[in-house]
C-alpha cells in the first residue's frame, strides 16, 4: 500500500509541475529544478525506517549525481535551441550525463 501512495504522490507532483510548465515554461522549469524528487525520497526512506547513515549515503549520491544532471540539462537545452528534435537532444544529454559520471569517477575514484 505504501508503494502505491509513493507512486501516487510522485505522479501528482509531476502532473502539477507539467501543468505549471505548460502555462509558464520559466516557472515550470524553476519548480522542476527544485530537489523535489530528492526531498521526497529522503522522506520516503525515513518513513520506511531507514537508518540515518543509509539516508546520508543516499544524499551523498544525490550530490554526486548533480553535476552530471546539470550537464544533461545544459546539453538538452542547447540542442533544442539549435532545433534538434527532442529525442535526439535527450539522447545527447544522456550521453553527456554518462560521460560526466565516468569523468567524475576517473578523477575522484
Amino acid at each position: 500500500m505504501f508503494l502505491i501512495i509513493k507512486i501516487a504522490v510522485s505522479a501528482v507532483l509531476i502532473g502539477i509541475i507539467t501543468e505549471i510548465a505548460r502555462r509558464s515554461p520559466e516557472a515550470g522549469g524553476i519548480i522542476a529544478a527544485l530537489p523535489l524528487v530528492s526531498l521526497l525520497s529522503l522522506c520516503w526512506l525515513s518513513l520506511q525506517g531507514e537508518s540515518p547513515q543509509h539516508i546520508s549515503q543516499f544524499a551523498a549520491g544525490v550530490l554526486w549525481g548533480f553535476p552530471a544532471t546539470a550537464v544533461l540539462i545544459l546539453i538538452v537545452a542547447v540542442c533544442l535551441k539549435s532545433s534538434f528534435p527532442l529525442a535526439v537532444s535527450m539522447m545527447f544529454g544522456i550521453c553527456g550525463w554518462g560521460g560526466c559520471l565516468l569523468l567524475q569517477k576517473a578523477i575522484f575514484g
